[in-house]
């Protein structure tokens, strides 16, 4: 009759019994009823490493969580009493032991003497030296890849086996899908608070734009309009008994009438680029480059035609984007591309600018708020795309727009096989 293992007291060899296959059962099902009780990253990272720990009668355990941009770890989970340090030690990818195991995604396990090992940094917040034997494995999983990296310690030297590593890499497995599930989670409630937002964005300014448009009618193309009548009832009272007074009437009439048809024009044009029906987004584009006499702009335009609400989309945003380099940049010379590749439109504006610290936070009146990039991505967003802003202090910026190109303008679905 076989007898079952008695657990190992802590600082012992082994995860004090985990090995044994009923207790690693009961850790997977409670890191996967913890995984499953909400969608936020850091609770569920906090209620991991309680878990590890107490499973693993380890001393400490974090739960770093790699960034959406792929460059930094974020400790999002400890132990007391290191969740104080929650959010607040980052480690960049390839620093430190952590940092070696996520650029890797290979586990590591130290018996003793860290400090000897050449990829150790210290955390003072987390208080390393205080540890002994330590172990750490990626957090990666089909298809969320690499979310983070997982690390126990204790104070006592600890032998850490395969197995127990092999339980740690499944453990980070599960914590992985459940940290990807709860990123789509925040980014889609964050896209959501987004377009709201942007919808309320769009009516203001739609209302804006009918008083100034109605402003302008008024001020401008109406009064012109009442001249006009003026002259010409002037000119027909006089045209029998006072020929050339008519006549300067009529040549007065002329010129308001050219002067409304530009209002009217600027008006239209405010409204809808007609260039883009009349030419094309390539032309459109040469166009803008054309009115900026205060610049060199260098050129690289293909000519394919887009759907309507793509070309006026990279229109204006190739139109905000130029006008800031205006206003902002400081710059001498703007490149201007627009390509279409495997069913993808491309917008770059890069400049020679003084360039500035996109990590900064945005002031009112700064180089990142007057670039209104929160306007122009939300207006690549609401037709699938994105855009990229990226610069620094003296090196100019660069702004890349990438639409889905969509059916050529014209172009007609094709109807199915009969």
């Amino acid at each position: 009759m076989s007898r079952a293992a008695a657990p190992e007291p802590p600082g012992g060899d082994g995860l004090a019994g985990v090995t044994d296959p009923e207790r690693e059962n009961a850790v997977l099902l409670a890191i996967i009823q913890a995984t499953s009780e909400g969608p936020g990253v850091e609770p569920l990272a906090a209620a991991v490493a309680r878990l590890v720990a107490t499973a693993t009668a380890t001393d400490a355990c974090f739960v770093h969580v790699l960034d959406d941009a792929g460059r930094s770890l974020t400790l999002a989970g400890a132990t007391p009493p290191f969740d104080a340090a929650v959010g607040e030690v980052h480690l960049p990818l390839g620093s430190g032991v952590t940092g070696w195991v996520a650029s890797h995604q290979r586990p590591v396990v130290i018996l003793e003497n860290k400090e000897r090992d050449p990829r150790y940094r210290p955390i003072p917040a987390l208080r390393g030296s205080e540890y002994t034997s330590m172990a750490s494995v990626p957090m990666a999983s089909d298809p969320a890849g690499l979310v983070g990296v997982l690390n126990v310690h204790t104070r006592l030297r600890r032998a850490f086996t395969d197995r127990d590593v092999r339980l740690l890499t499944v453990i980070g497995r599960l914590v992985a899908g459940a940290v990807h599930q709860a990123r789509l989670h925040r980014q889609l409630a964050a896209r959501e608070r987004s377009h709201e937002c942007f919808v309320t964005q769009v009516v203001a300014a739609q209302e804006a734009e009918r008083r100034r448009l109605a402003a302008d009618i008024h001020d401008g193309i109406s009064q012109r309009l009442v001249g006009l009548s003026y002259h010409l009832d002037a000119a027909d009272r006089t045209v029998h008994d006072d020929p050339g007074y008519a006549a300067e009437q009529i040549v007065l009439a002329r010129r308001l009438a050219d002067l409304t048809l530009d209002e009217a024009r600027a008006a239209i044009g405010g409204l809808r680029p007609p260039v883009l029906d009349d030419l094309g987004l390539s032309d459109g584009l040469a166009g803008l480059a054309g009115s900026l006499p205060e610049l060199q702009v260098v050129l690289d335009l293909c000519d394919e035609r887009l759907p309507e609400h793509v070309e006026v989309a990279l229109y204006r945003i190739a139109q905000e984007a130029l006008q800031n380099v205006v206003k902002h940049a400081h710059a001498s010379t703007v490149w201007l591309g627009f390509h279409v590749q495997d069913g993808v439109a491309r917008l770059q504006v890069r400049d020679d600018g003084v360039g500035f610290s996109p990590e900064l936070p945005v002031a009112a009146g700064s180089r990142v708020g007057g670039y209104g990039l929160n306007s122009m991505a939300e207006r690549a967003e609401l037709v699938g795309g994105s855009v990229v802003l990226r610069s620094r202090p003296g090196s100019g910026t660069s702004l890349v727009a990438t639409l889905p190109a969509g059916p050529p303008r014209g172009s007609s679905p094709s109807s199915p096989p009969g």
